[in-house]
């Protein structure tokens, strides 16, 4: 274990894959973790800083790709989540969250005494084959929370107007981008200007 870095960092997630991705695929896509963990290939690389956590590894029955890996690292790491993003969206069957979890490692008692804030911080991440699976991803992972809140204090049944409200919001949302990506990729202008197809690869 490195004593000198910053983090500890855990990549949380599971991830649906089209039938057709092959483990050179996968390989390749995840090289921003594998790499940045000094490991030569995914193999290599897959295995999580803990031995209680199952690391990266994939079904090839559901081509299910299942994340729980922990490694080292300082604030540079965040710069490998962007390629890891528009990777996986390539290979994506669907939209799937991403949670990235970065614990200081620097941080001890002493500074909680001392009244210290830590450096911890957290991402929620979404990939996905096309914005739509995205917003699709972010829809039901907020209807999970809400309605986990909620039932609390009302029952499941009386809660239909709460989803459909959310369904509400994420529609109006999409409506917005779907319009923005249409002036985007709009012909070049008689002023020589001219909107390139911007898809956003992925949304925090």
């Amino acid at each position: 274990m490195n004593e000198d870095a910053a983090f500890e960092i855990h990549v949380h997630g599971d991830v649906k894959l089209r039938a057709e991705v092959t483990f050179d695929a996968i390989e390749d896509a995840l090289q921003p973790l594998w790499k940045y963990a000094g490991a030569k290939s995914l193999a290599d690389g897959a295995d999580s800083l803990y031995e209680e956590e199952p690391g990266i590894s994939f079904d090839p029955a559901e081509h299910m790709l299942h994340i729980c890996w922990t490694v080292e690292g300082e604030e540079d790491f965040r710069q490998r989540l962007d390629d890891l993003c528009m990777n996986l969206n390539d290979l994506c069957e669907e939209g799937a969250p991403l949670e990235v979890s970065f614990y200081d490692a620097e941080y001890d008692e002493e500074d909680e005494e001392a009244g210290r804030e830590s450096r911890d911080d957290f991402l929620l991440l979404f990939v996905g084959p096309t914005p739509a699976a995205i917003m699709q991803a972010q829809r039901n992972l907020l209807v999970d929370d809400v309605v986990q809140l909620m039932e609390r204090h009302f029952d499941g049944a009386e809660l239909s107007g709460v989803v459909a409200e959310i369904d509400q919001l994420f529609a109006r949302r999409f409506e917005r981008l779907t319009t923005s990506l249409d002036i985007s990729s709009a012909p070049r202008s008689p002023s020589g200007t001219r909107g390139g197809n911007r898809r956003p690869r992925h949304l925090h």
